[in-house]
């Protein structure tokens, strides 16, 4: 599948850093990607989001190494980057500013297949012109998903219900590991699309087999979910579910870890 990593100026980028271009993240899901490829004195700085361990897919001791910046123009503008790696919902001012500076912007789409995201891996190792080290992210997600087939065994049935009682539905990449790790999506989330409300009474209703909770909403702890009979119930760090990247060996392992693990 084609990546959607689209060029919002023409201009040549200028070259530093050991001959490659200098670069400023503002996506958090870029972020994660760039920090594996790229080190500080080419990857000028990453998105405030990173810094927030409520918003992170990066590990603390990774988000240490990098400067941190917020989306304001003047404050990117100074760090005199190359490249600008941000996303569609950059505002229109910031964009106009940068590219005024004759900045190079690239925005980041949502991936929502596993294949996406191995080609966006590339796209940005293109970008940062580190391909030894994409090709190297791209093994190790590779590796990780061909690791994690679960065999015969029936799937389970799986709700994965995160922050507020919101579900990813059956077109997210979350779906797709979960697939792969030997579960099936629940009737209840099948039906909703990505980000729907799923409420309590209703998962009280129709329970799955597994109830994977991702998040601290009083709703997902709520102490109705204890009487539910032959619901196994389990928790997925948040932080494996925002970005795509080198979070999804990451993810396959706690799946592979919970699929294991599963006793009704």
């Amino acid at each position: 599948m084609v990546l959607s990593i689209a060029a919002c100026s023409a201009q040549p980028a200028d070259r530093s850093a050991e001959g490659r271009p200098t670069i400023v993240s503002l996506n958090p899901c870029s972020d994660a990607i760039l920090a594996e490829l790229a080190p500080p004195e080419q990857l000028l700085a990453i998105s405030h989001y990173s810094n927030d361990p409520a918003a992170t897919s990066m590990p603390a001791e990774q988000v240490a190494r990098y400067r941190s910046t917020s989306s304001r123009a003047e404050e990117i503008i100074a760090l005199a980057p190359d490249l600008v790696v941000t996303d569609r919902f950059l505002p229109a001012p910031t964009r106009r500013a940068l590219e005024q500076s004759g900045i190079v912007l690239f925005d980041l789409d949502i991936v929502s297949t596993v294949d996406d995201s191995l080609a966006q891996v590339r796209a940005l190792a293109d970008l940062a012109e580190r391909r030894e080290e994409g090709d190297a992210l791209v093994g190790r997600m590779t590796e990780a998903w061909n690791e994690n087939t679960p065999g015969r065994n029936a799937p389970i049935s799986v709700l994965l219900w995160q922050e507020d009682g919101i579900v990813l539905g059956p077109d997210s990449l979350a779906a797709a590991l979960l697939e792969h790790s030997g579960f099936t999506l629940a009737p209840d989330a099948q039906g909703l699309g990505y980000g729907q409300y799923l409420p309590l009474e209703q998962v009280l209703a129709d329970p799955p087999q597994l109830l994977l909770t991702s998040g601290t909403t009083r709703a997902l702890q709520h102490p109705a979910l204890d009487i539910l009979n032959g619901t196994v119930r389990a928790q997925l760090d948040p932080g494996l579910l925002y970005c795509a990247g080198p979070t999804i060996p990451r993810a396959l392992a706690r799946l592979r870890q919970i699929r294991e693990g599963f006793s009704p």
